[in-house]
């Protein structure tokens, strides 16, 4: 099982500046580098203090100029929110740019509030992701390429350069559903899941639908991965694995008011809003805990066929514990897995 530090660039207060954040991130990802993590992943949101990547290819670039062996996952861009023909070109140049170490994790979108902000409203943005995929692939894969469709219609054209590989870096896709990730698995992509705050059988039900497809593609899924998202901390106590809890429920009030939500957002900042989870559950669905819990939990994830994980440890600790656990994860818990 490979490990991979989410970069989820949580900005909790307005005045620790962005250009702070970003700096702590960076630093992230160079410890990861050295660790022996997998890769680093970023997310883009636009609008908002949570998820707060803008520019996820261009962080990209950044992190691999100061890093050696990580790949760089996007996890994930909104497809609905670019022009295909601009995009695919700006992915190969990051490809380039990173020496072939960009996963292109993709997706539709999850945040209402900001997809209808982006004139691409959530309820509509399926059809348009999956239009905007297919063109996607056609122009990384294909020379000579023209489109008549419902959201892209245009004559015969080529993005240059081309990719530094065959079709492009790998494409990851973003499911939540089990019977989504079933069928993207089926069409032949690599599989983004999460659980969120949902509960382990949710969990059980997502690996189910992947390792269904796997089965029906035969030796044409061998090369089919599944990576699974977890908030999770290496904890120093039990006193600091309550106080961690307690950020993390901070970060679901907010998280949960644009997901699910009604989309409350001041300045940028998205209001903090009452659960119906009491913090005592999210507990049973996080991962904050010592070392020897953290393996004794994460051993089953390896047993039922999870092929990275995604550890976002960014809810709200401080950028000095943040490290910390990242390094004690490194040194403590990678080796057991590897």
């Amino acid at each position: 099982m490979k490990f991979c530090q989410q970069l989820s660039s949580y900005l909790r207060t307005k005045e620790y500046t962005g250009n702070r954040l970003y700096g702590d991130m960076f630093e992230q990802a160079v410890l990861c580098d050295q660790g022996g993590y997998d890769s680093v992943a970023l997310t883009e949101h636009h609008l908002i203090n949570i998820l707060m990547m803008p520019a996820p290819l261009q962080f990209a670039v950044k992190i691999a100029e100061a890093t050696q062996n990580i790949n760089i996952i996007t996890a994930v861009v909104v497809l609905p929110l670019h022009d295909m023909r601009v995009y695919a070109g700006e992915v190969i140049a990051a490809q380039i740019f990173t020496n072939n170490r960009l996963i292109l994790g993709v997706g539709r979108g999850a945040f209402a509030y900001e997809m209808a902000l982006l004139d691409s409203p959530l309820d509509q943005s399926r059809e348009k992701f999956n239009e905007s995929l297919d063109v996607l692939t056609a122009l990384l894969s294909r020379e000579e390429v023209s489109w008549s469709g419902k959201y892209y219609n245009f004559d015969k054209l080529t993005v240059m350069p081309r990719p530094m590989t065959k079709n492009g870096p790998p494409i990851m896709m973003a499911v939540l559903d089990p019977e989504g990730i079933y069928e993207s698995t089926k069409r032949g992509f690599h599989i983004m899941t999460t659980p969120l705050s949902g509960d382990q059988q949710l969990m059980l039900n997502q690996v189910d639908g992947f390792n269904r497809a796997k089965r029906d593609l035969g030796e044409k899924g061998d090369d089919l991965s599944l990576s699974l998202s977890r908030v999770a901390f290496i904890a120093k106590n039990e006193q600091d694995k309550r106080e961690k809890l307690e950020l993390a429920y901070e970060y679901y009030s907010r998280f949960d008011n644009v997901f699910t939500g009604p989309g409350k957002v001041s300045h940028g900042m998205i209001d903090i809003l009452p659960r119906k989870q009491s913090m005592e559950e999210l507990n049973e669905s996080l991962l904050i805990c010592s070392v020897e819990e953290m393996i004794d939990q994460l051993s089953p994830y390896e047993e039922i066929g999870i092929d990275r994980l995604i550890l976002n440890m960014n809810f709200g600790a401080s950028h000095e514990d943040t490290m910390t656990s990242i390094e004690e994860f490194s040194s403590k818990v990678i080796p057991h897995f590897t």
